[in-house]
């Protein structure tokens, strides 16, 4: 492997980097300051604004997304010079990977050899694909004999690999002793990939969404635009992401060429260097995070308090700016859209909706499959501790890496698809479309799941014989997946500004483009009666004149505005009144 740095950081290097770090964070929180006025109005502007008429649709499930724990032995390549050597691996719900010395150990409370969140962390399985990404690190010189070292650095060919990768931190080298326990740990590290990477774009909080626009504007004034990845993690892994990609190029070009060893030697020394690195920037945003949190607890509590009284007569301003600002652009904006984007629009829309569609579908199979297998234990009058088994398997399949997998499946065959979206765009943010995709699919299981067993619960009696009670299921399987097939999905997510002239424009030029993308996603859809708006982005806040006659209305007649959750989201398939508990 060749050798090490007797120490990855000098004295030197680590103030430079907490010069950096102090840098971003001057730098970023005025930004995320301004961002959370204008989440906060956002927020009130959902309550306040006019709401779609109740239809029938599914519950939300009250269960966080999560990873089963899974944990087992296997081997590891650790330690100077390194070697395989037996562990013990836990994985933890939170997306957590821990590994201890013995399983004794880790019963025993034991502290473990090491651990590491798998944010940003992609999976290979293969020995070879691995060795060529080292190779790809660090590019041999005339002098390098790199064809001639896997033994060196793997000892020997590995049979059920699983190498975590990650391009600021040092890579992970696992082995299975099987191919069914390298599936079952394949499964469960890609769940925890995935957990870890969506938190935030996940969450409806103000703060959340202020966050992500904070850290879109602020990579603007950079110069980067465009969509990628960098936004996967908590916020102080995403400001890590984004401090580590500016600090990248000077660092390989001022280390890398004193980097002692040759070939993929030379790149494992790399990735402990970018490891150390890495560490040292992530304590530090993440101590200035946590500084300014009582600050952002107070601001986020004092918009609320200043803005909520005054909520309508601000959004009538936004509203009005908004017209002005869009008569002035409508022309030449017009004209950039037809020459640029509707020609590219169609195909895009399909590839993206084809994505959702092929998730979505395998969502309904493996759903049906859940609810005819409940049935077929029913009518088989099994035993109530049986019966409560089987409702109990079919409440988890959300969280079923297994059973799950054939949709999230769906979703990573369209990888090579959303690339073909480079070269016309530059978008370069396929996994968090793949991921947004899998997060869907669990959220619509979890949301299915919920409604079956609600429904299922009103509407059954012990009264009832198995025959009877068979039925009625059917019936409720009826009602879930039909509410399913028409489902279309709502993968994307917007922000909205504050009141700035600037986040107004940018609304308005983001309204325009998206009414075009709403009509779009109609055509191809095939039913103009099915909403399709993208969520987290509504005009009608902003910009349609019903809803300033609304608040009107409500002043004049003595009404009360509408409360925050009064919509439909939430609201059962047609309400049964409660009729006994049949599951216990």
């Amino acid at each position: 492997m060749g050798g090490r740095p007797s120490s990855p950081l000098d004295k030197r290097q680590q103030q430079h980097l907490r010069d950096q770090v102090d840098t971003l964070l001057r730098n970023f929180l005025p930004c995320y300051r301004r961002q959370l006025a204008a989440s906060v109005l956002q927020q009130i502007s959902r309550e306040l604004g006019p709401r779609e008429p109740a239809e029938c649709q599914l519950l939300c499930s009250k269960k966080l997304p999560r990873v089963r724990e899974h944990q087992g032995p296997l081997t590891q390549l650790r330690d100077h010079p390194p070697r395989w050597q037996p562990i013990f691996g836990v994985l933890r719900g939170d997306g957590r990977l821990e590994w201890f010395s013995h399983k004794e150990e880790y019963e025993n409370g034991g502290h473990p050899l090491g651990s590491t969140a798998l944010t940003g962390y992609t999976l290979l399985t293969s020995q070879r694909e691995y060795l060529c990404l080292l190779d790809a690190l660090c590019p041999a010189s005339s002098g390098d004999h790199t064809q001639a070292e896997p033994e060196d650095l793997l000892e020997v060919p590995v049979s059920f690999p699983l190498f975590l990768q990650h391009p600021f931190r040092q890579h992970l080298c696992f082995s299975a002793a099987t191919g069914g326990a390298q599936r079952a740990w394949r499964l469960a590290l890609q769940g925890g990939i995935r957990l870890r990477g969506t938190v935030l774009q996940r969450s409806q909080a103000p703060a959340a969404r202020a966050f992500l626009e904070a850290v879109r504007l602020y990579r603007q004034h950079q110069g980067h635009f465009g969509d990628d990845d960098v936004t996967l993690g908590s916020d102080a892994e995403v400001l890590t992401t984004v401090l580590m990609r500016e600090l990248l190029p000077a660092l390989r070009a001022q280390t890398l060429p004193s980097l002692r060893g040759t070939g993929r030697a030379r790149a494992w020394v790399w990735t402990e260097l970018l490891d150390a690195v890495h560490s040292a920037v992530l304590a530090g945003i993440s101590s200035g995070l946590r500084s300014f949190q009582p600050e952002k607890d107070e601001l986020l509590a004092s918009l609320e308090r200043t803005m909520r009284p005054d909520a309508d007569q601000m959004l009538r301003l936004r509203t009005r700016v908004a017209g002005r600002l869009r008569a002035d652009v409508q022309g030449p904006l017009e004209s950039c859209l037809r020459r640029e984007v509707d020609t590219q629009l169609p195909r895009v829309t399909q590839m993206l909706l084809s994505t959702v569609e092929a998730t979505i579908k395998g969502v309904r199979t493996l759903l049906a499959q859940g609810m005819d297998r409940l049935s077929r234990h029913l009518r088989g009058s099994p035993s109530g501790a049986r019966l409560r088994s089987e409702v109990y398997s079919f409440g988890e399949m959300p969280w079923d890496l297994e059973l799950m997998h054939t949709c999230y499946r769906e979703a990573e065959r369209s990888r090579g698809r959303l690339g073909q979206l480079v070269a016309p765009f530059g978008f370069l943010g396929m996994q968090s479309l793949v991921f947004g995709a899998q997060d869907l699919a669990q959220q619509l299981m979890a949301d299915a799941v919920a409604t079956f067993l609600q429904l299922a619960d009103q509407c059954l009696t012990t009264a009832l014989d198995c025959d009877q009670a068979a039925q009625q299921l059917e019936k409720v399987r009826g009602r879930v997946l039909k509410v399913l097939s028409e489902f279309k999905g709502d993968l994307l997510a917007m922000g909205s500004q504050a009141l700035t002239i600037e986040g107004i424009y940018e609304d308005v030029i983001r309204g325009v483009l998206l009414q075009r993308i709403d009509r779009e996603l109609k055509k191809a859809v095939g039913a103009t009666d099915i909403p399709c708006t993208l969520d987290g982005f509504s005009e009608a806040p902003w910009d349609q004149e019903g809803a300033d006659e609304e608040t009107e209305a409500q002043r004049e007649g003595g009404t009360r505005p509408r409360q925050p959750g009064s919509g439909i989201q939430g609201q059962p398939l047609c309400p049964l009144p409660p009729q006994g508990t049949f599951w216990s």
